[in-house]
């Protein structure tokens, strides 16, 4: 299946109503409104408050909406779960998954609840535990009852912990990026890349959003609505990209060609593997289309 697009991933403030309206706004293909970090523990209840308001208010358009709710271990974590369950966004964020237990636990409470279908888990790799074990907590998604639907980096958190130096080559970053990766396409996971702290480095932003696509990531997180149109831009299916996934396509619709592996397109070898990726390309494609015009 093709997913949706999740090339920018917003972060928001839940505490700041402004933000929360302005959100309404801005051309980002995720919203993750933050109860957790952003949030200082005085003002937890009241942003849980806000946030599950505005999200039950709606007016998102076709942005996915998610909740970062706090840790189930902390005070606020399993409220915060409950109250979002009730609000019904896209999904909930969990914070600092360590292991495959952190995602049963938080899909039994959906579970006890009775949360809607249609609200997923995703699930943040921010430590170097997780890092370790980005395989058994992808392959959570095997069963659909724990609705795991996403990885997202906590790049500053895993910085911080290994004790690696922030540079902007990302040198002790990527290989922890492309560990998780492969753990989430095992098992049919979208993966979200890390944050850019300086938003005013436009250049470096967009270095960074391009060797992240490389790399396969399919999008980034962000700090910022500044970055969310380059980031849009770069995690996009270029327009050669998606003529080339239709030529394929039709190639592979003809009679003579239905049952074959392999077949030759414009002189190129294509399997069918590169016909699933050429599909893949044209309905994200299509999605984002929608989505720009639904933002209007």
């Amino acid at each position: 299946m093709a997913g949706r697009p999740r090339r920018s991933v917003l972060y928001m403030p839940g505490s700041n109503t402004r933000a929360l309206e302005k959100a309404k706004t801005i051309p980002a293909d995720a919203l993750i409104f933050d109860l957790e970090d952003a949030v200082a523990p005085d003002d937890k209840v009241t942003a849980r408050e806000q946030v599950c308001a505005a999200v039950a208010d709606g007016g998102y358009g076709g942005r996915e909406v998610v909740v970062r709710v706090n840790a189930l271990e902390t005070p606020w974590g399993a409220a915060d779960i409950i109250a979002a369950c009730e609000a019904a966004p896209d999904a909930i964020l969990i914070p600092k998954v360590i292991h495959s237990g952190d995602i049963i636990s938080a899909a039994k409470l959906l579970q006890s609840v009775h949360a809607p279908k249609k609200v997923r888990l995703w699930a943040m790799m921010e430590t170097p535990m997780a890092i370790l074990n980005a395989r058994t907590i992808s392959a959570r998604a095997v069963y659909d009852d724990n609705r795991l639907d996403c990885l997202v980096m906590g790049t500053n958190d895993l910085i911080k912990e290994s004790r690696a130096r922030a540079l902007h080559d990302r040198f002790a970053v990527v290989p922890w990026l492309a560990m998780t990766l492969a753990a989430a396409r095992a098992y049919r996971l979208d993966i979200i890349d890390g944050v850019y702290n300086d938003f005013r480095d436009v250049e470096g932003f967009r270095d960074e959003c391009e060797k992240g696509r490389i790399l396969g990531m399919d999008g980034k997180t962000l700090i910022h609505p500044a970055q969310v149109g380059p980031c849009n831009e770069i995690f996009s299916p270029s327009a050669e990209e998606v003529e080339w996934s239709r030529k394929v396509i039709d190639a592979f619709g003809l009679p003579e060609n239905q049952k074959k592996g392999v077949i030759v397109v414009e002189g190129h070898m294509v399997e069918r593997l590169h016909f699933a990726m050429a599909q893949r390309v044209v309905e994200i494609a299509d999605q984002i289309r929608d989505l720009e015009a639904s933002a209007g």
